[in-house]
């Protein structure tokens, strides 16, 4: 089959956001690679707090209540897409996942550091100085989106991105049991995100396919993570699995 098909027309795709993200992003990434598949795209609003991993998970289920969808989300959202897909294999059509920043339990991963760390600046010093602090020297697209979801999180943050730091992801045994066609993507110059763990991804997934991009790229066409991912789902569909772009 040709990946320029349309084997997921008339599929929903539920997708979450990453730690400190929104749905904002995930739409400005998803909406319109997936548009041209023929898929509509659902992105969940975060819901601030201690409890938001569990909300998140909820918007999942009730996605799929009344039949399979495809799911999946960037960093953290990837993470918890995949666990969803995990404990309920029947209501997976196929997964997007972007961005995985670990495998297992989050370690040293240097994007849960990352959020440990974010989280005690916001709490010592509050979300406006944090900000501040975390836009500082980073390339104006991400300070613009930083900007924008942190203050939505508002007071939350902290407790936000500490439920994120501290949850594992799902581990290359569980992966393994997901037998349905998964889209990999990743940026081949993020240091939060390393390639490799997409890569191990891909390779424990049973029909992955990894494709990538550039944060750089990305910053001029935030479409561009998302066409990476749905690139991924369409090679695994036809049976090019595992295949680095």
């Amino acid at each position: 089959m040709d990946v320029t098909q349309q084997p997921t027309a008339g599929h929903t795709a539920v997708l979450l956001p990453g730690t400190g993200s929104d749905d904002h992003f995930v739409r400005a990434v998803f909406e319109r690679p997936l548009a041209t598949i023929g898929v509509r795209l659902v992105a969940p609003c975060p819901k601030p707090g201690p409890g938001l991993l569990t909300a998140h998970l909820a918007a999942l289920d009730e996605a799929a209540a009344d039949g399979p969808v495809l799911v999946g989300g960037i960093s953290l959202g990837a993470h918890l897409a995949a666990e969803w897909a995990v404990r309920n294999p029947d209501r997976c059509a196929g997964l997007l996942l972007a961005l995985p920043g670990w495998t297992g339990a989050p370690g040293e991963a240097p994007a849960a550091v990352a959020a440990t760390h974010g989280a005690a600046d916001v709490r010592a010093r509050g979300v406006e100085a944090a900000l501040e602090t975390a836009v500082a020297g980073v390339a104006p697209w991400l300070a613009e989106e930083l900007t924008r979801a942190w203050t939505g999180y508002g007071a939350a943050l902290a407790d936000s991105m500490l439920a994120a730091a501290r949850h594992a992801a799902p581990t290359a045994e569980e992966l393994a049991r997901l037998d349905v066609a998964a889209g990999v993507a990743t940026c081949l110059d993020d240091p939060v995100h390393p390639t490799e763990v997409a890569r191990r991804w891909a390779g424990a997934l049973p029909r992955a396919a990894l494709a990538t991009t550039r944060l750089d790229i990305v910053g001029a066409d935030r479409e561009a993570l998302g066409r990476a991912a749905v690139l991924g789902l369409l090679r695994a569909r036809s049976g090019q699995t595992s295949r680095p772009d």
